[in-house]
């Protein structure tokens, strides 16, 4: 935790006094623990003499932040067009019900899985598509889930 906050210091330090570096410094805090903590923003805003409302704004308005921990792997479920009259949402029910989340949770308990909706991916020809890391998969089945999570999981 020292080290940390030493870290955290010397990004702090070097964003003092910048105009409009919000974003960047940010960026870099969430890079140095992961995500962005309530304590850290908080300390962020004494620090650098922001308003915490103005940081939590910034934080909650770009998809980029994080304010709960992250999975090692971040599953992306394709919502457009093809991919929901191709079955999305049951391709979401299935990875949810097989990384065993429940109501609002988005990360496995063991870190290992995030998943998020997004927008599209870009891939219409393979609705219904998710991605995992950099790596597509489409033309999914539900039944296909616990095959395509299992490499992971490894």
């Amino acid at each position: 935790m020292q080290n940390s906050r030493q870290e955290l210091d010397a990004i702090l330090t070097r964003f003092k006094g910048r105009h409009g570096a919000l974003i960047p410094l940010l960026q870099e805090v969430q890079q140095l623990e992961g995500y962005l903590k309530k304590d850290t923003l908080k300390y962020v805003s004494e620090q650098m003499g922001v308003s915490a409302a103005e940081i939590f704004g910034v934080a909650t308005f770009y998809s980029m932040f994080r304010l709960k921990p992250q999975g090692k792997y971040v599953i992306r479920v394709c919502k457009g067009t093809a991919c929901h009259v191709s079955g999305a949402n049951t391709i979401l029910n299935a990875i949810r019900e097989n990384l065993k989340l429940e109501g609002d949770e988005d990360t496995t308990e063991d870190t290992l899985f995030t998943v998020m909706e997004v927008a599209c991916l870009g891939c219409c020809s393979l609705a219904p598509v998710i991605m995992i890391g950099d790596q597509t998969y489409g033309k999914l089945t539900p039944e296909a889930i616990p095959g395509v999570l299992g490499k992971f999981a490894k």
